[in-house]
C-alpha cells in the first residue's frame, strides 16, 4: 500500500543530486559565453544584420543543445527530458519579450547600432535576477505546499491572458513608464543620447542618458515577464539546477532571437494561442502536483514539442492574409467582358 506521503511528492519534484562541479561548469561555461560575446564578437558598436542575427541564434541553441546533451548524459534521461521542456517552454515564452523590447526601442528612438549593447547588458541583468527569483520561488515551494496551487494559477491567469489579448502587441508605453518617472526623481536625465553611453557630462555635470531609462525598463520588463515563465517552469521541473539550467540558456540566447524574429513574429500567427493553451495545461499539471498526478517527463517534452512545432506549422500552411492580399487582388485583375 502506498503511504500519503509518497502519494503527494511526486519524482520530478525530488532535487536530483546535483554534483557540486556541475553547477561550477555550468555557470563557468555560462561566464565564458558572455564574455566571449561581449569581447569578441560585439566588441565594437555596429548594426546586427540578419544573417549575423541567426548565426547567433543558431550559436545559442546549439549551445543550449550541448548542455542539454551534458545534462542527459550526466544526470539521466529524465533529467535531460525536463531541462529541454523547460528550455522549450522558455524560448517560446520569450517572443513576448521580443514584442515589448521592439515597442521600448522605437518609442525610445534607440538606434539599431546601439541596441545590441542595451540588450547585452539589459539581459544580463536578466539573468541575476531570474537567479534571484528562482531561488525565492523553490524556497516558498519547499516551505509552503499550497505555494504550487498559487503558481498554477498564476499559469491559468496568464494563458487566459493571452488568449483575450490575440495577436496584438503589448498595450504598454514605455515613455510613461512609473519606472522612469522614479528614475527622473532621482538622477537628472538629458534631452539627447551620447553615443552608446548610459551616463554623460554636460556643463560639468554628471547625468544619465535616456539609454540608461531604456536599459532600466528592459530590466523592469523582463522581470514582470518572469512572474509567468519561471512557474512554467516550476510545472515541469523543481530541481534547482534544471529550472536555473533551462531558464538561463533560453534567456542568454534572447538578443540573438530578437534580432532574428522581432519582425517575422507575425508570420506564425497560431503560436501565441497554441502557447497560451500550453501554458494553461502546465498550470493544471502544477496545481494537481500535490495531489500525487504526475506526468513522466518524456510525456511532457513530447506535448510541448508536439504543441510548438503544430502551432508553427498550421501558421505555415494557414497565414494570415495580408490588407493588399485581400483587397488588392482583385483591382489588379482585367476586366472580363
Amino acid at each position: 500500500m502506498i503511504a500519503p506521503d509518497e502519494i503527494t511528492t511526486p519524482a520530478a519534484a525530488v532535487p536530483l543530486q546535483v554534483p557540486l562541479w556541475v553547477w561550477g561548469a555550468f555557470i563557468v561555461g555560462v561566464t565564458l559565453a558572455i564574455i566571449t560575446d561581449l569581447k569578441i564578437v560585439h566588441r565594437t558598436t555596429h548594426e546586427i544584420t540578419m544573417r549575423g542575427a541567426l548565426r547567433m541564434v543558431a550559436f545559442w541553441v546549439t549551445l543550449g543543445m550541448l548542455v542539454g546533451a551534458g545534462i542527459w548524459v550526466t544526470l539521466g534521461a529524465d533529467a535531460g527530458a525536463q531541462y529541454l521542456a523547460g528550455y522549450l517552454v522558455e524560448q517560446s515564452l520569450s517572443i513576448d519579450n521580443v514584442f515589448v523590447f521592439a515597442l521600448i526601442f522605437d518609442r525610445f528612438k534607440v538606434s539599431r547600432e546601439i541596441q545590441p549593447r542595451v540588450l547585452f547588458w539589459g539581459i544580463l541583468g536578466a539573468v541575476l535576477m531570474r537567479g534571484a527569483c528562482i531561488a525565492g520561488g523553490l524556497a516558498l515551494l519547499k516551505l509552503f505546499a499550497w505555494t504550487m496551487y498559487v503558481f498554477g494559477a498564476i499559469l491559468l491567469f496568464t494563458s487566459v491572458k493571452m488568449l483575450r489579448s490575440g495577436e496584438s502587441e503589448p498595450d504598454m508605453d514605455p515613455s510613461r513608464s512609473r519606472v522612469l518617472r522614479i528614475m527622473r526623481r532621482i538622477i537628472p536625465i538629458s534631452e539627447s543620447y551620447d553615443g552608446e553611453r548610459f551616463f554623460t557630462r554636460q556643463a560639468g555635470r554628471l547625468m544619465a542618458t535616456p539609454l540608461l531609462a531604456v536599459l532600466l525598463i528592459v530590466e523592469v520588463s523582463d522581470l514582470v515577464f518572469a512572474v509567468d515563465s519561471i512557474p512554467a517552469v516550476f510545472g515541469i521541473t523543481q530541481d534547482p539546477f534544471l529550472v536555473f539550467s533551462s531558464n538561463i540558456m533560453a534567456i542568454i540566447g534572447l538578443r540573438a532571437l530578437y534580432f532574428a524574429v522581432a519582425s517575422l513574429l507575425r508570420a506564425f500567427r497560431f503560436l501565441k494561442a497554441g502557447l497560451a493553451i500550453l501554458i494553461a495545461l502546465i498550470g493544471v499539471k502544477l496545481i494537481l502536483q500535490p495531489m500525487g498526478y504526475h506526468a513522466p517527463p518524456f510525456v511532457t517534452l513530447s506535448v510541448i514539442a508536439a504543441f510548438l512545432g503544430g502551432t508553427i506549422g498550421l501558421s505555415l500552411l494557414f497565414p494570415a492574409r495580408t490588407a493588399t492580399e485581400s483587397g488588392t487582388t482583385s483591382r489588379n485583375e482585367p476586366e472580363q467582358d
